[in-house]
């Protein structure tokens, strides 16, 4: 298989970790006897600083024509002060707009022997295994511009989605549950909102074309409160814009850390932006140090949504369970009697796994 991918490593230790993700597609590359090309643009803080713009029309045209792209992060304090429309996040939603970019997947799985890392007790969180289905072009984040009138001291915000985009989105919900363990809650907030009255109506509709899927309405409030107290009653959770992204950072919780997630955002046709969750930490950029397994695991959705290979894509997860099972974490885990090591020697040892597919064999060969 030959496949285009642009890598967008953004700010910070998106830099960083980049070069982890294309390291691990080079082993699957060479092991699958697959082709990956891949082609490097900016885009948030480094566009700013380059072209003047957090998403030049070049790192758009590259990605319009690329089978996937790869994202690092953006951000940093460096330009918090701009104006909003010279913010690295605007190249973020950006280039979501510009591909279509409709929905937003992300797993969230607590790893067994990292269980202790998270502020929740290790039973709470044993067994969770969860998938967000996110709406990412519509909502608040993309209603009128924002403005402020009366001096500043009146604000608005809108929110809006037509019945087309909250559609395309339930049945992305409707087809995970379908392929994991037929179970899907819808989040909204319908006893306030409209737009929410319209979703939980299109959900009702939509449910007699999927017979083989249960589905719940879960009102948002109350969903974020289960996602604490009872995480492992959720399979897979479909939401809009805001309350997917606030019900998905507030999941992260689960694994312990930021590091460990990864996501995926797909269009229509198949081709999708695939990311760490993590941001661009830029108290660590540069130092070595951080987690490249949100990134690598990132890359993982890659091969599964994107092009289809399945094998490919659950070696590389398998990969990063053994690397972990036998103790090995970055500085972000807090793992008993574990090894400390930093994001060259993590993304060394997956390799090595993808390479001999022996866990036991690389991890007594290729770090001791």
């Amino acid at each position: 298989m030959k496949k285009h991918i642009v890598l967008l490593p953004g700010d910070g230790i998106g830099k960083e970790v980049i070069h982890s993700a294309k390291d691990v597609l080079h082993a699957i590359a060479e092991e699958y006897n697959h082709s990956f090309n891949f082609e490097t643009h900016e885009i948030g803080g480094a566009a700013i600083d380059q072209y003047g713009t957090p998403l030049p029309e070049t790192t758009v045209d590259a990605c319009k024509q690329a089978d996937a792209v790869l994202l690092g992060a953006v951000g940093g304090p460096k330009w918090d002060n701009n104006p909003s429309h010279l913010r690295p996040e605007r190249g973020l939603l950006g280039i979501r707009k510009a591909l279509d970019l409709y929905a937003n997947l992300r797993p969230i799985k607590g790893f067994k022997n990292l269980l202790h890392a998270s502020p929740l007790k290790e039973e709470v969180v044993a067994g969770s295994d969860l998938l967000i289905v996110r709406e990412l072009t519509g909502g608040l984040y993309f209603g009128t511009p924002s403005e402020r009138r009366d001096n500043g001291n009146f604000v608005v915000d809108t929110l809006a989605y037509s019945r087309q985009e909250i559609e395309r989105i339930v049945d992305k919900g409707f087809q995970a549950a379908q392929g994991r363990h037929g179970r899907l809650t819808s989040v909204d907030k319908a006893n306030v909102l409209e737009s929410s009255k319209l979703w939980r109506e299109v959900v009702e509709e939509k449910k007699a074309q999927y017979p083989d899927v249960f589905v719940e309405h879960v009102l948002v409030d109350a969903a974020a409160m289960k996602l604490i107290t009872n995480p492992t009653q959720f399979d897979v959770i479909v939401t809009e814009n805001l309350f997917g992204d606030i019900l998905s950072d507030e999941a992260s919780v689960l694994t312990g850390s930021l590091g460990m997630l990864p996501s995926a955002s797909l269009n229509e046709n198949g081709v999708g932006l695939y990311e760490p969750v993590h941001g661009s930490a830029p108290d660590i950029a540069g130092k070595g140090v951080a987690n490249p397994v949100a990134m690598i695991l990132s890359t993982a959705l890659m091969l599964r949504y994107s092009f289809q290979l399945e094998n490919e894509a659950k070696v590389i997860e398998d990969a990063v369970q053994s690397v972990l099972d036998a103790g090995f974490h970055t500085g972000d885990l807090q793992v008993a009697d574990g090894r400390l090591v930093g994001t060259a020697e993590m993304t060394n040892l997956i390799v090595n796994y993808i390479r001999s597919q022996n866990a036991s064999k690389c991890i007594a060969s290729c770090y001791f």
